[in-house]
């Protein structure tokens, strides 16, 4: 199954989502920036629930920044795979200056993104975890470490495309995993696009404002709502 674009992607998630029961009543939506937002926000609007960021960023090996060491997100949260390290020769040290690094970008595209809104009160609520597709999925395990944190209620993982293998291995760290199309290969996510264009921050933080207009804001943290 191919998508059109991450509008057709979110619509088709948001159908297999409301097959399952799934509504916007104590939900939120959280989308991984940058392409997971346009995705999660048709889910955000067909579930009647709040949309939000979940803001990842992936930590490359020393010169080779596309082969994926981990990930960080916000709250200070990495998953890191030491195999893959000892492999690449990255020492601690190293190790340290590129999380230390990644760090400061996931608090930036946070304040990008957020604009000043505080992040949204997870505690007990259902949240589902929105991406435009998982391959390999050091950047979602990331995200969910970060998120078990926020002691939500629920996690439930939402994608339109992703490698079965991986899906399989992520079941144990979820507690309902939605996927329009499991691929038995998956070498890249945009192979399953017709339309994979990048998406810029601008319009991430338009699909944010929109969303908080059409279904109001998420609800901050007591302690600063």
């Amino acid at each position: 199954m191919y998508f059109e674009d991450r509008v057709d992607a979110g619509r088709r998630l948001a159908l297999q989502l409301l097959e399952r029961g799934y509504t916007g009543e104590e939900t939120v939506v959280l989308g991984l920036p940058r392409g997971g937002v346009p995705v999660a926000y048709e889910v955000a609007l067909a579930l009647g629930a709040p949309l939000d960021v979940w803001v990842v960023r992936k930590v490359g090996a020393p010169g080779y920044e596309e082969l994926g060491l981990g990930a960080v997100a916000e709250g200070g949260v990495a998953f890191l795979n030491r195999e893959l390290m000892d492999e690449m020769g990255v020492t601690e040290d190293d190790l340290r200056e590129i999380v230390r690094r990644k760090a400061g970008e996931v608090d930036a595209r946070v304040a990008r993104f957020r604009q000043g809104a505080e992040p949204p009160w997870l505690e007990g609520k259902r949240v589902i975890l929105v991406d435009d597709g998982i391959a390999t999925g050091g950047t979602i395990r990331a995200a969910i470490r970060a998120l078990r944190a926020r002691r939500p209620g629920r996690i439930v993982l939402a994608v339109p495309v992703a490698a079965a293998e991986t899906l399989t291995e992520l079941e144990s760290q979820v507690d309902d995993v939605v996927c329009v199309s499991p691929a038995r290969s998956l070498h890249a996510i945009g192979q399953w696009y017709v339309d994979f264009r990048q998406v810029p921050d601008e319009e991430v933080v338009e699909l944010l404002a929109q969303a908080r207009i059409i279904l109001g804001p998420s609800q901050p943290s007591p302690s600063t709502g």
